[in-house]
This record gives C-alpha cells, structure tokens and sequence, in this order.
C-alpha cells in the first residue's frame, strides 16, 4: 500500500466516528427543514455555507416563525461564541496557506475540534484541511439524503435524537486514548459535576467556564516534565 493511500485511509479512519454522527443528524436536519417547508435545495445550501449543526436546527423554527435574517445571524452568533475559544487553542497549528488558514477556520465544529486535538502535533497543514472537509462532507451527504427523504416520504426520527450524544462519548474515548494525560477529561467531568450541582438548566455552559479557568491555572505539564528532568 502506498504512502498516499495509507494517510488517506487514516484520514478516513479518523473521521469515521464522526461520519457515524453527522449523516443521520444532517438528515434529521434536512428531513425537518424541508417537512418546514423550505426547499430542499436550500438546506443543502445552508449545510455547505452555514455549517453550524445547532444553529441550523434552530434556524428551523424561527423561519417557520418569519424571524428575520438579523435576528437568526444574532442568534447563531451567540450559539457558536464558544467556537472562538477552540480557534485560538489552534492558532499556532492552523494552516499557513490563507485558504486552507480561513477554510479550517469556518469548519471547525465541536466535534472537528476533538478530532484535530488527538491528531499528533507534527500532523501536517493539509491534513488538517481534509479531515475538516471531509467532516463537512459526511454532514452535507447527510442534509441531502434527509431533504430528499423529506420531500418524498414520511419517515419517523424517534431515537436519532441521541446520536449527537453517543457521538461525543465515542469521541471522548478517542480523546482518552490519545493523550497520556487524562486530568483534563477529570477536570471536564469534574467542572459538569459542579455546575450541574449549582445550576441544572446552565450545567453546560459553567462546565465550559470552569474547564477553561482550571486550564488556565493548571502548569504546563510538558513545562513541568521538562524542568523534572
């Protein structure tokens, strides 16, 4: 086999877990956008230029409402703020080259992010770029099987409902794999623990506060490693 063919069957590999969660979620997502009322060539168009699962779901009902385009931009602004933070965590190891730069920027979802944080650190620019490609890929694929069916058929989604949550633990297995150090999972489990205790309804969003404030206090452990010996 050769070099090529081994680092795009990697590429592939690595995405697989996310391809198992984008396409029936893209689905759901076309499927309700079309059963809306909106054509089905506009969610496959929203999934290619938008890109933001959660915003797209909540784009749903406020276009049915007659919201307007500014008040789904504010609200799709503040839903993916969190996305800032993931950005500068990469910026040393984003992509020189300003398309592959710009283009890893608009696709970096929450589950992209995890994929690229358990990539080795020598991992090269344009591979980042295809595993963020193809991550989109696996969610535009399918939107469009989800519009078709929608315009077509009535098929019931009782259960897809729980795909986005099994696809974050399988990922966070993989991230637990990755990484020899396995505070930062304890931190995260710990900082839910704490927030779900103080406030049920915002137990997510003190998680992320909390895991970010503990990072920024906690040394550096290569730092650490390195001075030790």
């Amino acid at each position: 086999m050769s070099r090529s063919t081994s680092a795009h069957h990697s590429i592939a590999s690595l995405t697989a877990p996310v391809a198992m969660g984008y396409i029936p979620l893209g689905a759901v997502f076309g499927f309700l956008f079309v059963q809306a009322g909106g054509a089905a060539w506009l969610a496959i168009l929203s999934s290619l230029l938008v890109y933001a699962g959660a915003a797209q779901f909540m784009m749903i009902p406020m276009l049915a409402a007659g919201a307007s385009v500014g008040a789904i931009a504010l609200a799709t602004f503040v839903l993916n703020l969190r996305h800032a933070f993931y950005g500068l965590s990469l910026l040393n190891s984003m992509p020189a080259k300003r398309w592959q730069r710009w283009y890893a920027v608009f696709g970096l979802t929450d589950e992209t992010y995890s994929v690229l944080t358990a990539l080795p650190s020598d991992v090269s620019a344009r591979r980042m770029a295809l595993v963020t490609a193809l991550n989109q890929g696996w969610w535009v694929l399918g939107t469009t099987l989800g519009a078709l069916a929608g315009a077509r058929a009535q098929v019931t989604l009782a259960g897809l409902d729980f795909v986005l949550a099994s696809l974050f633990a399988v990922l966070a297995v993989e991230q637990w794999r990755a990484r020899a150090d396995a505070v930062p999972i304890w931190l995260a489990l710990a900082a839910y623990a704490i927030g779900y205790a103080i406030a049920p309804g915002q137990a997510l969003a003190l998680a992320i506060a909390l895991s970010l404030l503990a990072c920024a206090l906690r040394p550096d452990p290569a730092k650490h490693r390195k001075e030790a010996s």
